[in-house]
C-alpha cells in the first residue's frame, strides 16, 4: 500500500470519526444540543483530529527516517576498496537506489517475479539491459555488490512499508476509539480542539524558523570544510577565479573578488533602472492617475513580475544584447567599438532592472497609499501645491517603506541567476567597463555544483562558501535598512 492510499484510508477514518463523534455527543445530550458543553461540530472535529494528527505525524516521520536508516544499513555492503571518497560512495548508493526502484517497477509491471528478482546474479545477467526494458536507465553496469545492496535495500524497504502501514492504521484506529470513548455532553470539546489547532499553528510557524536554521547550518558546516582545504585569505582577497576540475591544469585559484564585483556592478545597474522608474510609476499611480487609468495600468505593470526569469534571459540574449552591439559595438551606430559581444554587464543590468520595476512600484505604491490623508490635507491647507506635498510630506513619510522596497529589489538582483547566465556571460573579471562580459556569485554557485569535481573537493565546496558569504552580505544589508527605517520613523512618532 502506497503512502497515498494510506493517507486516503486515514482521511476516511477521520470523516467517520467526525460523523460518529458528533452523533455520539448529541445522543448523550438526548438530541438537544443546548445540553452540550460545546457545539456538536466540535465533538466531530475532536474525533477527526485524534485520527489525523498522530497518524499523519507518524507517517511523515516515517517517510523521512526510513530511507536514511535503510541507506545507513545498506552502505556496509559496499566494499571499501570500490570507492575512494564520500563522493564516489554517494554515486554508488544512487545506483543502488535506482536498481532497487527498477526491480520494484519490474515486479509491478509483471516483467519479473519476486522469486526471479531474489535469484538475480550480476555475473550471469545483464541487469542494466533488463531494467532498461522497464524504463530505468543506469549510467554503468551493475556489479555484484551493487545488486546485492539493491536487493537488501528493496527487502528492507518492503518490510518497512508493511510495518509503517500497520502502525499508522493502529494509531488512527486507537485515536478514533479514544476520542469516541471520551465524547459525552460534559466533555470540553471546544477547548481541546482549540488547543490542538493552536499547537498545529505553532508547528506551522516553526517550519520557517527550522528551515532557515537548517539552511544556515548546512552553509556553515560545508563552508568550514572548504576552508580546511583552501586558505581563507586567498578566497576573500584573491583577484583571479580559475577552478581546475581535472587537476591537470594546475591548482585552482578561487578568489571571490571578481565574482562579487560582477554581482555588485550588475545589481547597481539594475537598481539604477528599476528604482527611478518604479518609484515614479508608483507616485503617478497613487497621486495623479485617475481610477480608470490606475485600474488598467497597475495590473499591466505587475504582469512583469509574473514573467519567468528564463524569458528575461532570452530577451537579454536575443534582443537587448544585439541592440546594444548595434549601438556601441564595432561598426555600430555610434562607432565607438566599446562592445564586442551581446553578453555584457549592461545587457544583464538593463534587463534585470526591467524585471525589478514591479517590485519597486507595487510596494512603493502600497506604502504611499498608506500615508494618512490628513497629512496631505494639512499640507494643501497650508498653501502647498500638489507636487510640493508629494515631495515634502508624502515621500518623507513613506521613506521607510520605500527603503524596504528598494532592499527587496536589491536582494532579488543579487540572487538572480538566469538573466546573468544568458545576458552577462561567464567571465570572472575585474573591470570598470560595463560593456564587457562578467559573471556573478549565483551563476558560479550553479556551475560549481554541476561540474565534474568530487563533492568533497574545494571546487565543489566553494559553492557553499560563496553562498555563506552572500548570505552574510545580504544580512548586513537588512540590518542597514532596518537602521534607516528606525531612524526616519522617529521623526513621525
Amino acid at each position: 500500500m502506497s503512502a497515498t492510499w494510506l493517507f486516503l484510508i486515514v482521511l476516511a477514518l477521520a470523516v467517520a470519526g467526525y460523523v460518529v463523534g458528533r452523533g455520539r455527543a448529541l445522543a448523550s445530550a438526548g438530541g438537544d444540543s443546548r445540553h452540550l458543553h460545546s457545539l456538536p461540530n466540535y465533538y466531530g472535529i475532536n474525533a477527526a483530529l485524534f485520527v489525523l494528527v498522530p497518524s499523519l505525524l507518524l507517517l511523515a516521520i516515517w517517510l523521512i527516517v526510513q530511507p536514511v536508516v535503510i541507506e545507513s544499513n545498506v552502505q556496509g555492503m559496499i566494499p571499501a576498496d570500490s570507492y575512494t571518497g564520500s563522493g564516489e560512495l554517494s554515486l554508488i548508493m544512487s545506483d543502488v537506489r535506482r536498481v532497487a526502484e527498477g526491480l520494484n517497477l519490474a515486479v509491478t509491471q509483471g516483467v519479473m517475479s519476486n522469486e526471479a528478482v531474489a535469484g538475480l546474479n550480476a555475473d550471469a545477467t545483464n541487469i542494466r539491459e533488463r531494467l532498461g526494458e522497464v524504463g530505468v536507465a543506469l549510467g554503468s553496469d551493475v556489479g555484484p555488490s551493487t545488486l546485492a545492496a539493491a536487493q537488501e535495500y528493496r527487502s528492507q524497504s518492503g518490510t518497512g512499508l508493511w510495518v509503517r502501514n500497520i502502525l499508522v492504521l493502529i494509531i488512527a484506529v486507537a485515536g478514533l476509539a479514544l476520542a469516541i470513548s471520551r465524547t459525552n455532553k460534559e466533555f470540553r470539546a471546544r477547548n481541546t480542539v482549540e488547543t490542538v489547532v493552536l499547537l498545529l499553528l505553532i508547528g506551522a510557524a516553526s517550519i520557517a524558523i527550522l528551515t532557515t536554521l537548517g539552511i544556515v547550518l548546512s552553509l556553515i558546516f560545508n563552508t568550514v570544510e572548504f576552508f580546511k582545504l583552501y586558505p581563507a585569505a586567498d578566497f576573500f582577497f584573491g583577484l583571479n577565479w580559475a577552478p581546475s576540475f581535472s587537476g591537470r591544469g594546475g591548482a585552482s585559484e578561487l578568489g571571490v573578488l571578481p565574482l562579487f564585483w560582477g554581482t555588485l556592478y550588475i545589481s547597481l545597474i539594475a537598481l539604477a533602472v528599476a528604482v527611478p522608474i518604479g518609484l515614479f510609476a508608483a507616485i503617478y499611480l497613487s497621486e495623479y492617475a485617475s481610477p480608470l487609468v490606475r485600474g488598467v495600468a497597475k495590473p499591466l505593470l505587475e504582469v512583469l513580475a509574473g514573467i519567468p526569469t528564463i524569458v528575461y534571459g532570452l530577451f537579454a540574449l536575443l534582443t537587448v544584447g544585439p541592440l546594444l552591439v548595434s549601438v556601441f559595438g564595432d561598426g555600430g551606430l555610434l562607432g565607438v567599438g566599446w562592445m564586442g559581444g551581446g553578453t555584457a554587464v549592461m545587457t544583464a543590468g538593463l534587463v534585470m532592472g526591467i524585471m525589478l520595476i514591479p517590485f519597486v512600484s507595487a510596494l512603493s505604491d502600497d506604502i504611499i497609499n498608506a500615508v494618512p490623508q490628513a497629512m496631505r490635507d494639512g499640507s494643501l491647507g497650508l498653501g502647498a501645491t500638489h507636487s510640493e506635498t508629494i515631495r515634502q510630506v508624502v515621500l518623507p513619510a513613506a521613506l521607510p517603506g520605500i527603503v524596504g522596497a528598494v532592499l527587496l529589489a536589491a536582494s532579488r538582483a543579487i540572487g538572480e541567476t538566469m538573466i546573468v547566465v544568458l545576458g552577462a556571460g561567464a567571465a570572472a573579471r575585474l573591470s570598470m567597463n560595463p560593456f564587457e562580459a562578467m559573471t556573478t556569485v549565483t551563476a558560479k554557485i550553479v556551475s560549481q555544483l554541476t561540474g565534474d569535481a568530487d563533492f568533497a573537493s574545494p571546487e565543489a565546496l566553494v559553492a557553499f562558501a560563496l553562498g555563506m558569504t552572500l548570505f552574510v552580505i545580504t544580512l548586513a544589508l537588512n540590518f542597514l535598512a532596518l537602521w534607516i527605517v528606525r531612524k526616519y520613523r522617529e521623526q513621525y512618532e
